[in-house]
């Protein structure tokens, strides 16, 4: 009896997409969160009456045959790089990235973290740091003195000092593209890696290239849509509940067989 293997793969696949489901509509509120979406792959498939064999002496041959499948399994989870709506915090601090793009992070391991959450504090040092202290890359460091900071779409920043009327730039921010975003590496606190899958990162100024102007005093939230991922979930259950309705089926014909008199 196939249908119960097949059938039990469909449940596993099912509760994979509830919990990818689960994981989007917890992040709503996470800035910079990039929704995901799982993909899946029929299983191989068993041949009881393969295609093209031949049937003659003539040259007649099967059309299509008989090919049975052995159920579903999961292929990749993705990120979906969808602009998320940008909103104004009237924080100086708070930056976002309009179009492509990652920030860079020093992280305290030496390697350079990505992200979209421009979530940034100053340290003690005076650096611009993220929520966690680790800082922006290249180094920014605010003047202690500092009465405002204000930072351009190009990602100059500039300070300026109580009674002066020009401005000091102190440093430039940068950003980082890649070919394949969707290939980062996902380690949690809104960061990510690079990997061989990702390529190479190409650092670039805001606003050139492929990267995007960055936005100051605003913040890119989730694009993660409400409406969207109820709507898959009810379809994620009712595909789980016919999953197990095939089981239970298939659980009842072989009584039916274990009862022959």
């Amino acid at each position: 009896m196939r249908a119960l293997n097949i059938a039990a793969t469909g449940m596993m696949a099912q509760q994979l997409y509830v919990e990818t489901i689960s994981n989007n509509i917890a992040n709503m509120t996470t800035t910079g969160y990039k929704r995901r979406r799982p993909e899946f792959q029929d299983l191989l498939y068993q041949s009881q009456r393969r295609i093209g064999a031949q049937t003659s002496d003539v040259g007649t041959m099967v059309p299509a045959g008989v090919q049975v499948g052995l159920g579903v399994k999961p292929a990749a989870v993705y990120r979906v790089h969808e602009q998320g709506d940008l909103q104004n915090t009237e924080n100086r601090l708070d930056l976002a990235i309009q179009g492509q793009g990652f920030f860079v992070i020093d992280m305290p391991n030496g390697e350079s973290g990505y992200t979209r959450s421009g979530q940034f504090q100053i340290s003690p040092d005076g650096l611009l740091v993220n929520a966690d202290g680790y800082p922006l890359a290249p180094a920014i460091e605010i003047p202690e003195d500092a009465v405002e900071v204000s930072i351009n779409q190009s990602g100059v920043v500039e300070v300026k000092f109580k009674g002066e009327v020009d401005t000091v730039e102190v440093g430039r921010i940068e950003l980082a593209t890649f070919v394949n975003p969707v290939g980062l590496e996902a380690i949690g606190n809104n960061m990510l890696l690079e990997t061989t899958a990702s390529g190479p990162a190409t650092i670039a100024a805001p606003g050139t290239e492929n990267a995007g102007p960055v936005l100051q005093a605003f913040l890119e939230s989730s694009n993660v849509d409400p409406v969207t991922e109820m709507t898959t979930l009810i379809t994620a259950q009712r595909a789980y509940d016919l999953n197990s309705k095939v089981i239970k089926a298939g659980d009842e014909m072989m009584a039916t067989v274990t009862q022959l008199r």
